[in-house]
């Protein structure tokens, strides 16, 4: 059977990683010999039922999602069934927040772009927006975000406006999730969660990178995660 990956995310013309993901699909299949047979869901439509039988669930940029709900349940959905997970941009955001309020219970934090008047903020806007620049990234030695690019320091682009507070951050590392890619200064870029057969959120979008023929490195090492994973049910 040809492994099926979950595309969850409000699919525009406008998001240029939307666009980008048809030809990142074919350059997997001939180029890489990876075929994935790829279904876009809306996050409104990012059910229990709607993603059962799912060997990846890739969380694309596109914020704010037209249902929170329906993207924190797709992160759950690989989070808890050990389906691979690759969350980019605001999926980077939303795997914090369903990390954050599932697991660490942190139950009333909330993302600044959904909810910019709650009082808690786990996802805050930028001190300095991201949106069109490049900038490096700097990957843990050993971190699967490493293994995945080959190497400890990369050039990536950004499309967002929106990352985590700092002030949650001890609380997450403390509850197992790992945090691997970090600007120069020190701010999170990819995180990751250890034990997990493929778990990896970046605040930067692979799908940018390039001209769009040749996926990023983290795409394809994704895509062979999910290869890897055929016909196990996702809860």
């Amino acid at each position: 059977m040809t492994p099926r990956l979950a595309l969850v995310g409000d699919r525009s013309p406008a998001v240029r990683a939307h666009v980008r993901v048809p030809a990142l699909l074919a350059a997997l299949r001939d180029r890489h010999g990876i075929d994935l047979d790829a279904y876009w869901i809306p996050t409104e439509e990012a059910t229990a039922s709607r993603l059962d039988g799912f060997d990846g669930i890739w969380l694309l940029p596109g914020s704010p999602y037209r249902s929170e709900a329906g993207a924190l349940h797709a992160v759950r959905c690989a989070r808890i069934g050990g389906v691979p997970l690759l969350a980019t941009c605001a999926g980077f955001q939303h795997a914090l927040l369903e990390y954050a309020r599932a697991v660490c219970g942190l139950t009333g934090v909330a993302h600044g772009e959904n909810t910019p008047d709650a009082d808690d903020l786990l996802i805050e806007p930028l001190a300095c927006a991201l949106r069109g620049h490049e900038a490096p990234v700097v990957f843990t030695a050993g971190s699967l975000a490493q293994r995945a690019t080959g190497v400890e320091r990369s050039t990536e682009r950004y499309q967002c406006g929106y990352g985590l507070n700092p002030r949650h951050l001890p609380t997450l590392v403390a509850h197992g999730l790992r945090f691997t890619g970090h600007d120069p200064q020190g701010q999170v870029r990819v995180a990751e969660l250890p034990g997990h057969p493929f778990f990896l959120a970046t605040l930067f979008q692979p799908e940018l990178a390039g001209d769009g023929d040749e996926p990023h490195p983290m795409v394809r090492a994704f895509a062979a995660a999910v290869a890897g994973r055929q016909g196990s049910p996702v809860r």
